[in-house]
């Protein structure tokens, strides 16, 4: 039988603790715990497998920045952790507001723990009658992963072979792509029967459907085949029925999936193939393994393409909208996740080919996935064998925005969530080509006297100045881009002329002093 939270809260270690649930109390009764675990790491989730109840100090968390904060519930969220406890006292008086949101929000249930318990000591008494439960699932679960073996073997189809794990766990069963398309599926017989009715319906009904209310657990396991993400398993488990056998069962048929779809689908490993020659670009194999890889992945070797870089907590969920994307506008594609990084590469039209590029980059700036990300497109190459290049420039170029004081290009003298690397250009050749001592000298023989202005008056002329240069010396619009006044924007510019040495419009000076501003945003 099941031991879910609200058992292990009442049981005699954790009383003591006075537990408190602040967030998720509705899912406190009906969740199922596999394992309770304790640690100090806020980086903890992907070394969980779900299920888990985390006991945690409150030491990191009160060092811990607002935004890291919730990132940490989001992201125990998004692994499946069963529950959250987090221990007050001194270094951490009292659960941070947006702590306890962010937890609403995501449904995982939250309890502080009010008084000092050892956790050594909850952790053993729980996690034996844990190991008792733990071993009848696994006796299932290998029972499962037999019967699938035994249907593969017999040439049963994939549908077939999630239905011996629809049966055992009592599951809805979807094995899904990486793009999202569903590959095969299946659900317990008892459901298959009241979808049809007995009116002959073969699909499910308005009636039928399944509703927010069902409180439906959803658990998520990578399939990978020979080492490479492939798929995704998704366990929609009813409530009532156990979640641990799902989850144990699930993994433990992921070598039996990963072998029918060798054996059934090998259309599909183009995708495989796809994410190996990414990796193979970031690594910076030698140009004749990309080509191989790439012929492999359906990319031709000389086709003008791009790199794309996504940086987010959320990358592998990003993934399927990216890529949606990319169909859309690419000749072909390969994308590939690598913890909080999703890397891709998009083969483009050999005519307006730069065209193309821009049409890629405006959608990916309209997608609403990539909200809260901060993503750059590379540069444009003339084949696969340049492509390390352009996958370098775009991280590059996520440094460069995302460094201290560089304030980016744009209306609100920020960057958006996708940046264009060529916007950056000139900051990449500059720390690629100059060392931090040159590009500071460089910057102070340019503009030293106004540099000392800003700095003594606390006013902000380099945004000023570097903003005109950027609108390519138009003031009209660089006073809009500011938000200034005409007449104000007049008095700055007067003044930054007499700290520059005079209207460098008449001069041979402009381009380097547009340089300057530029280099010194990454000073």
């Amino acid at each position: 039988m099941p031991i879910r939270l609200q058992d292990v809260l009442n049981h005699p270690t954790l009383t003591a603790a006075d537990p408190l649930i602040r967030a998720g109390a509705g899912n406190a009764a009906r969740t199922q715990l596999r394992w309770i675990h304790s640690s100090e790491i806020l980086d903890i989730a992907p070394l969980l497998d779900g299920g888990e109840l985390l006991l945690t100090g409150g030491e990191a968390l009160a060092l811990a920045s607002e935004e890291r904060r919730v990132t940490y519930i989001r992201q125990l969220a998004e692994r499946g952790v069963a529950a959250l406890a987090i221990e007050t006292g001194v270094a951490l008086p009292s659960l941070p507001s947006s702590m306890v949101s962010a937890a609403e929000a995501a449904g995982l249930p939250l309890i502080e723990l009010r008084k000092v318990v050892p956790f050594v000591s909850v952790m053993q008494a729980i996690n034996s009658s844990l190991v008792s439960e733990s071993v009848s699932q696994l006796r299932q679960a290998d029972e499962a992963s037999h019967a699938m073996a035994v249907e593969l073997a017999h040439g049963g189809s994939l549908d077939r072979i999630l239905a011996v794990l629809a049966g055992i766990t009592h599951a809805e069963v979807t094995l899904a792509s990486l793009t999202g398309a569903t590959l095969a599926s299946a659900a317990p017989a008892h459901d298959a029967a009241d979808a049809a009715g007995d009116t002959g319906v073969t699909g499910p009904t308005a009636e039928s459907a399944p509703t927010p209310e069902d409180h439906a657990r959803l658990i998520h396991i990578d399939v990978p085949v020979r080492g490479i993400l492939a798929a995704q398993l998704l366990l929609r488990v009813p409530p009532g029925e156990d979640e641990n056998l799902a989850r144990t069962a699930g993994k433990r048929s992921v070598d039996i999936l990963a072998l029918a779809m060798l054996q059934r689908m090998s259309p599909g490993l183009r995708e495989v193939a796809g994410a190996a020659l990414i990796r193979a670009i970031d690594s910076g194999s030698q140009p004749w393994r990309l080509q191989q890889l790439a012929s492999a992945a359906g990319i031709p070797v000389s086709a003008p393409l791009v790199a794309v870089v996504v940086r987010s907590e959320i990358s592998q969920q990003l993934r399927a909208s990216v890529e949606q994307h990319l169909a859309r506008v690419a000749r072909s594609h390969a994308t590939y996740v690598d913890n909080a990084e999703l890397l891709a590469v998009a083969s483009l039209a050999g005519e307006a080919s730069e065209a193309s590029r821009q049409v890629l980059l405006a959608g990916l700036m309209e997608l609403p996935a990539m909200a809260g990300t901060l993503a750059a497109v590379g540069p444009l190459v003339a084949g696969i064998a340049d492509a390390p290049w352009s996958v370098a420039e775009a991280k590059l170029t996520l440094e460069l925005a995302n460094s201290p004081r560089h304030s980016g290009h744009g209306s609100d003298g920020g960057h958006g969530p996708v940046i264009d690397a060529e916007v950056f250009a000139v900051e990449r050749l500059a720390v690629q080509a100059l060392d931090p001592d040159q590009r500071r000298n460089f910057v102070r023989r340019q503009l030293g006297a106004l540099l000392d202005h800003d700095a003594q008056r606390n006013s902000r002329l380099l945004d000023t100045l570097a903003t005109w240069l950027d609108c390519g010396c138009n003031t009209a619009h660089a006073a809009r881009e500011l938000h200034l006044e005409r007449q104000s924007m007049h008095q700055r510019l007067r003044r930054i002329f007499e700290l520059c040495g005079g209207d460098p419009r008449d001069t041979g000076r402009l381009a380097a002093l547009h340089l300057a501003a530029r280099l010194a945003r990454l000073a």
